[in-house]
């Protein structure tokens, strides 16, 4: 069980915990493609399931943030084509997850990143770039990201895929990603609590004492997004993810 006792958490183990604390800022700022190096450090720090619980308080904290800042540029048109398969997503991603060991787990995370990243690649350099219409798109991307998000909280990969897909500009591509992330990540707090158990009273006082961390990326993230352009801002989010996707793997 994760944190049964707060004292022996190393310096080391404090360190990890707290970069990827300013990581989810920066990435809840808008900086998206970098959730894999987040999964990545926590896992380093208290192993791959047992960080999963531990980074999703986290979240919550950076998405109330990104839901109140970027709130006016949100396309709810866009999460209600892909909040419903994302949800059956992280039903299913409860039963596949819940009974598998660590070096599984683990392996698991690790193939549906190199998936991730080969679609993110195809997507953009296939010819066709108009936009898929099909409900089979949303609703593949939505499961996929469901059961990547329950698993391993990488769901970023195919939520980029969709809103890339779908030609959202920069700060709309934030905003309705803010919304849709603030409802599932809330949609997942009771599985980790009394389904997997990996959330515990001793992990979300970790999560407390990690808030300036996030606090410290928001305000870094912020500051980043608004220099960014449109079109680098595409290219940024392929490149972070694709960097991620490497980490993990040597990991």
């Amino acid at each position: 069980m994760i944190l049964q006792t707060t004292p022996e958490i190393t310096l080391t183990t404090w360190a990890l915990a707290f970069i990827s604390a300013f990581i989810i800022g920066v990435s809840k700022s808008g900086i998206k493609g970098i959730a894999i190096i987040i999964v990545t450090l926590m896992a380093l720090a208290f192993g791959a399931k047992e960080s999963t619980g531990l980074i999703v308080p986290l979240l919550i904290v950076g998405d109330i943030f990104a839901v109140i800042y970027y709130n006016r540029h949100t396309q709810w048109k866009y999460i209600i084509r892909f909040l419903p398969w994302m949800m059956l997503g992280v039903l299913i991603g409860v039963y596949i997850g819940k009974d598998l060991d660590e070096k599984t787990f683990k392996t698991s995370m690790a193939f549906v990143i190199i998936g991730s990243v080969i679609m993110m690649y195809w997507w953009d350099r296939k010819e066709s770039k108009n936009v898929p219409t099909h409900w089979a798109f949303a609703g593949s991307m939505g499961i996929m990201a469901g059961i990547t998000t329950m698993i391993g909280n990488l769901a970023g990969a195919f939520s980029n895929i969709f809103f890339l897909a779908m030609r959202l500009p920069k700060n709309e591509f934030i905003g309705t990603a803010a919304w849709l992330f603030f409802i599932i990540n809330i949609f997942k707090l009771p599985f980790h609590i009394f389904v997997w158990e990996t959330i515990t009273l001793n992990s979300f006082i970790l999560d407390l004492k990690l808030i300036p961390g996030i606090i410290l990326g928001l305000f870094v993230g912020v500051r980043i997004v608004k220099i960014i352009k449109d079109n680098f801002y595409r290219k940024m989010i392929l490149l972070l993810t694709a960097i991620g996707a490497l980490l993990i793997l040597i990991r």
